[in-house]
Formats: structure tokens, C-alpha cells, sequence
């Protein structure tokens, strides 16, 4: 497999979970971009948005999504909101789009307070404004609540299969 497979989606969406899931199964690398960039910049998301901001952040995120050369990648949720990446992905992968309802995100999130645009943002005008980009540059788009993780992961399988 060339290509990288980039899972795109709102935070609390699974990609992580998923991606590393197929990663085991297939054999293949993972990463997960939020661990890559805190790994190089030895501070929790958290941290980075409190030091240095969101945009600081993006443009670490930008770097790190053109250096990744692996088969399975969990992106960042805002990943989608520079035209640059997802001209990147576009080119260099297979965009999987986990949809997740709100209110599903909401039962999934409402114990974490890790995610600073989760916490510290209106969340609900987030969602609403990254749908329209999650849907318009995904590949393929998986209902992540009609199906069960195995039923998730054997469908991006397929996918991968006929790449």
C-alpha cells in the first residue's frame, strides 16, 4: 500500500481507537498525530494551546501531516480546516470519514477534559462548521454509531483491500 489512510473526524469520533485496531490486525504502522506532535514538542495538547495558541498548534499539525510516511494515520479533528492539508491528504491518501452525531460525542467527551477547543469552546458551533469539510473531502464516510468497531474496521479493510 502507497498510500497513507488518513481517518478524519470531530474529536471523539474513534479515529484513534480504530486506527490503531487496523493497525494490529493488518500489521501496519500507526500514528496518531496529536501523540506525534506532543512526542516533538514535549507538552500535551493542552500545554501547546495554553503556550503558544490554536494557530501555533495548526501550523505544527500542517508539518507533521507532510513528514508522516505511514500506512494508517489518525488525524487531529481540526485537521480539515486548512485548505493545505486537505489538499495534501487529497493527494497522498484515502480520506475515511468517521461520522459521529453530536450528541454521541457529547456521552463520549463529557468526562474528558484534555481537549482545549472541547473544554474552552463552544463546541456545538465547531461541529457545525467542520461537517460541510469532513464530508466534502472524505473518500468514503463510515457511520461510526450503525456499526460496531469490528463491523467499522472490517469496512475500512475492504477499503484498503481495493486500493
Amino acid at each position: 500500500m502507497t498510500k497513507s489512510i488518513y481517518l478524519i473526524g470531530f474529536m471523539g469520533s474513534g479515529k484513534t481507537t480504530i486506527g490503531k485496531k487496523i493497525s494490529r490486525e493488518l500489521q501496519l504502522d500507526f500514528a496518531d498525530m496529536d501523540e506525534v506532535i506532543e512526542k516533538r514538542l514535549n507538552k500535551s495538547i493542552p500545554m501547546i494551546f495554553k503556550d503558544k495558541g490554536e494557530a501555533y498548534f495548526r501550523i505544527q499539525e500542517t508539518v507533521v501531516l507532510k513528514q508522516l510516511k505511514v500506512p494508517i494515520i489518525a488525524t487531529g479533528g481540526g485537521i480539515i480546516e486548512r485548505s493545505e492539508n486537505r489538499i495534501f491528504m487529497k493527494e497522498n491518501g484515502i480520506i475515511i470519514y468517521l461520522r459521529t452525531s453530536f450528541t454521541e460525542i457529547q456521552n463520549r467527551l463529557k468526562d474528558d477534559n484534555e481537549r482545549p477547543l472541547w473544554v474552552n469552546g463552544d463546541s456545538k458551533k465547531l461541529y457545525k462548521k467542520r461537517i460541510p469539510l469532513y464530508e466534502n473531502i472524505a473518500d468514503f464516510t463510515i457511520d461510526t454509531e450503525k456499526y460496531r468497531k469490528e463491523e467499522i474496521i472490517k469496512k475500512i479493510k475492504g477499503i484498503i483491500s481495493f486500493q
